[in-house]
């Protein structure tokens, strides 16, 4: 366990890296929470939460809470579940709390990357946590240094935290108009002062923010299916380039950027990262995956015996390709939901076994049969490949692949840790090399086109940018510099020979 604080020592900031993994899925941002209830146990609140948005983060925790005179925090790698003992909720006390679980996009998985983030700046100490990626942090981070700020951690949340802290303004209205101005990237936020519970969608929307009523007091989250975790109602999402600001007086919008007329929602929140339980700006996630997979039937047809869903994020989209090709759904894998990180790592025969420890088919359900199997992407083909393994050894008869998304084949800059593109199989090999190499009879991948509808907006509402590479703000500018100033350091600490 560690407690955050301002003055710790500040390593060099690191960045954003991509370290090889063996499962070929989307990493995903984080999870969020934010609680102002009086009267109310708001740390276990906070916690239950967390509990909810998981799926987000799997690195670390953690929590804070204001009493109104102090800011406690407490935090710890691993889940959720793992990262809190009872005395540590019992400790956290007052009737403001925030709440991170963490997926490292930008900074390194490590303890002093763990939020919520301190900072104290002129007339100000808060907590902050962050889901998403500012990609002009480094820049923003040498400004700050001038400023005689110090870092404590790796990662780009806190050159938030204290670009808040430390905006020239008094109010809150002109802190985040100050931030947004500077802020370049993705960023939802909750913070927390001594008094207040603070939210912020940057202006694209790119990763969501949903405000929950719950018994007089307020909550924000990354997700609605937080809120219905928790027993609170949800009332509606936070705007993008809004700051909404909770207190005595309630809650109320302390600032709204003027929009332009541009949104960049990230689409595979739609896709895979967020639960199918949550709406994300009126859309039940459910509902989408399941128009996925009609849209995925119109585009793809095939002749088959049974559709199946690569368990779990890929289920209600094999559900809408059953119902609108007439082919039977069934379920043909079984997944391990109990398979998660772990400090034991198996012996090589065990690691031979691969998805296996977390995917088993039904080999009485399948054998023999013609199959349609729904998946929501393919990132690097490292795993796929091993799934239709498994059905072939079971003795099933054709393997047609159906992909919700369409191929991805460009980075992502603003809080999902796709692979560089050389990583990417969508990048480098066609439609027919990637049947080739995931063995597969046939593979057909969602279209942009065909994706937007199911979603349900207009295309210009959405961040396409890992499927097509045009990006809604530029980054081969921000990126570059991270890339030479990481050569530079790098260079500049290396031991001559």
């Amino acid at each position: 366990m560690r407690t955050i604080g301002p003055n710790n020592p500040a390593p060099e900031f690191i960045a954003p890296t991509v370290e090889p993994a063996g499962d070929d899925i989307p990493r995903e941002a984080c999870g969020i929470v934010g609680v102002y209830a009086r009267g109310e146990d708001v740390a276990r609140i906070a916690f239950f939460g967390l509990y909810a948005l998981q799926h987000r983060g799997q690195e670390s925790a953690g929590i804070s809470a204001s009493d109104g005179e102090r800011i406690r925090v407490q935090t710890s790698m691993g889940l959720v579940s793992q990262a809190f003992q009872e005395e540590d909720l019992e400790r956290l006390q007052g009737h403001i709390a925030v709440g991170h679980t963490r997926y490292s996009t930008t900074g390194s998985s490590r303890i002093s990357n763990a939020q919520p983030i301190m900072s104290k700046g002129p007339g100000v100490e808060l907590a902050l946590a962050h889901n998403g990626n500012v990609i002009n942090a480094l820049e923003l981070k040498d400004e700050l240094s001038e400023l005689g700020c110090t870092f404590s951690s790796t990662a780009d949340s806190e050159i938030i935290a204290h670009l808040v802290t430390h905006a020239p303004a008094t109010s809150w209205a002109d802190r985040i108009a100050y931030c947004m101005r500077k802020l370049e990237g993705a960023y939802s936020l909750v913070m927390a002062t001594k008094d207040t519970l603070i939210g912020v969608r940057d202006p694209l929307g790119v990763r969501p923010l949903c405000i929950g009523r719950l018994n007089g007091g307020w909550v924000l989250a990354s997700e609605s299916c937080a809120l219905d975790h928790i027993g609170a109602e949800f009332v509606r999402d936070v705007r993008p380039g809004e700051a909404v600001v909770v207190d005595q007086d309630g809650l109320r919008t302390a600032y709204q950027r003027e929009p332009d007329g541009r949104r960049a929602t990230c689409i595979f929140e739609y896709i895979y990262l967020a639960r199918p339980d949550s709406v994300i700006d009126d859309r039940l996630v459910y509902s989408a995956r399941m128009d996925m997979g009609a849209e995925l039937a119109r585009e793809h047809p095939v002749e088959a015996d049974m559709v199946i869903g690569v368990p779990e994020s890929a289920t209600a989209a094999a559900v809408g390709y059953s119902k609108e090709s007439g082919i039977p759904f069934g379920e043909g894998l079984v997944k391990n939901h109990y398979v998660g990180r772990t400090f034991i790592l198996p012996d090589q025969r065990l690691r031979d076994l691969g998805v296996r420890r977390k995917l088993n088919p039904l080999p009485h359900l399948v054998r023999g049969k013609r199959l349609v199997v729904v998946e929501d992407s393919i990132v690097r083909g490292t795993t796929i490949p091993h799934v239709v393994g498994l059905l072939r050894k079971v003795g099933v008869a054709e393997i047609h692949l159906r992909i919700c998304a369409p191929r991805i084949m460009s980075p992502c800059y603003f809080g999902v840790d796709f692979p560089t593109k050389s990583e990417l199989i969508g990048a480098n090999r066609t439609v027919d090399e990637i049947r080739d190499f995931v063995g597969a009879d046939s593979l057909g991948y969602l279209s942009p086109e065909r994706l937007v509808r199911a979603v349900g907006k207009d295309r210009s509402q959405y961040c396409l940018a890992c499927f097509t590479g045009k990006y809604p703000i530029p980054v081969q500018l921000e990126m570059d510099k991270l890339v030479l100033e990481a050569r530079r350091r790098s260079l500049a600490t290396a031991t001559p020979t």
